[in-house]
Order: structure tokens, then sequence, then C-alpha cells
């Protein structure tokens, strides 16, 4: 939904677990290809959800229904290359973003919110976790990189990804994984609104914007396949 200045990308769904499922993926990628297409200076992005989840991963139910261990193999990983595309996306959209997790962000969930510029989470509701350990999957290689560029500490990155700690509002504010927390559902919208108006307000050029962050994550964007442009300047 394009309201003034912002796109309000809000994730829905008959459960309120918005599972990632290759029919989930495909509407948000096409939902951010418009956003960008649409871009003019001053826009931004905020991604927020309904019901008790942010998002709980990729659409695990869905690769297991296949019939046989093999053939739910190649769904999962199916997701999880269809899924690169939108972390591409996100880290070089020409707009800041900014997450509000209303509720639990688990696995790629988690990995949605992380590529947001900006994180606002609840304190009295809702965990950050990486399932993966616990479920015996390996990690691809694109949110291994992620974390080691989103999330500064050492420890929360080895707790987050080798332990599957659940990391609520408060711990997640104190490692610097998220930028605020609030306590209720209308505080944290109406933070993440304020929030928007102030980077709105600044007017930036998109395409400089998108360097400049793409800049700070070498790593990841050679991960994802996004060459670094370096723009010629048109003025000083």
């Amino acid at each position: 939904e394009k309201r003034g200045y912002f796109f309000v990308l809000t994730l829905t769904g008959d459960s309120d677990e918005h599972r990632l499922s290759p029919a989930a993926i495909a509407d948000v990628l096409s939902s951010l290809r418009e956003a960008k297409s649409q871009a003019t200076r001053g826009s931004v992005l905020i991604t927020t959800s309904q019901g008790r989840f942010f998002s709980n991963g990729l659409d695990l139910g869905w690769a297991r229904s296949a019939g046989s261990r093999s053939e739910a193999a190649e769904r999962l990983n199916h997701m999880v290359d269809s899924f690169r595309p939108i972390v591409a996306e996100l880290i070089s959209l020409p707009m800041p973003t900014v997450a509000v997790v209303q509720g639990h962000a688990a696995a790629a969930g988690f990995v949605l919110a992380l590529c947001h510029n900006y994180v606002l989470m609840r304190s009295d509701r809702g965990v950050l976790y990486m399932s993966e350990v616990d479920l015996g999957i390996p990690l691809p290689d694109y949110f291994t990189v992620l974390f080691r560029a989103k999330i500064g500490s050492v420890s929360a990155r080895r707790d987050a990804l080798l332990r599957g700690t659940k990391i609520r509002g408060a711990d997640a504010a104190r490692l610097g994984i998220v930028d605020g927390v609030k306590g209720s559902e209308e505080e944290l919208e109406d933070a993440g609104i304020r929030l928007a108006e102030q980077l709105a307000a600044r007017k930036w050029d998109g395409e400089i914007y998108k360097v400049i962050r793409q800049s700070l994550y070498p790593e990841l964007c050679g991960v994802l396949g996004l060459g670094v442009s370096k723009p010629v300047l048109s003025k000083l």
C-alpha cells in the first residue's frame, strides 16, 4: 500500500504465522519491485504484519508435504533460492527501510526483518529466533553473511545461530539487533511511522542511498551477486 511517501508492506494470510511459501515469496518480491519502480526522493518502506507473528520463516510444512525426504529437500532448496532475491532487493532498494516487528520473527522471518535499515520490536510480545540449529537444517550462505554484516556482537551471533537463543525485545535492543522496543502494538506502530517520517523528511537521493548502503556490506553484496556501482557525481 502506498501512503504518501511511504510504501507499507503488510504480511497477511489465512494463518497468522505468515510462512514464506513460494507464493508468499513471489508476492513479497513483486511488491518490493513495484515500490522500487515508484520510488522518489523521500520514499520509505515500512514492513509490518498482522497477528501474533511477523513471520515464522519458510514454509516447512509445504516442503515436508512433498512425500519423500529428497523431494522435501528439493522444495526447501527451492524456497531458499527464491528467498535470496528478496534479500537482494532490500539491500539494493533506493530508499530507507523500517521493519516493524509486531510478533515472532523466526528463521527466514528473522532474516527478513534484519534486511531492513531499522528494526523496531515489541517488548511485551514476540521473539527473534533462528531455529535451524534445533531443526537440523544448515544455514544458507547469505543468511550467515547477513548476520555477520548486521550483528556486531560475536557472542550475540553465536547464541542466535549456534544455540538457538530466543531473543526478546529488551535483549535485542541491548545487543544492538533492533533499534527500539515499545510496549504495545499501537506504540510500536506510532514509533515506526515517526521514524519513517523523520527519514522521509530528509528527501535523500534514492540511488545514492542505495550505493552507500551496499558499500557498507561488500561481502553480503558479493554473495547476493550485487555489484556495487559508482555513480557519476552530478554536483558537489
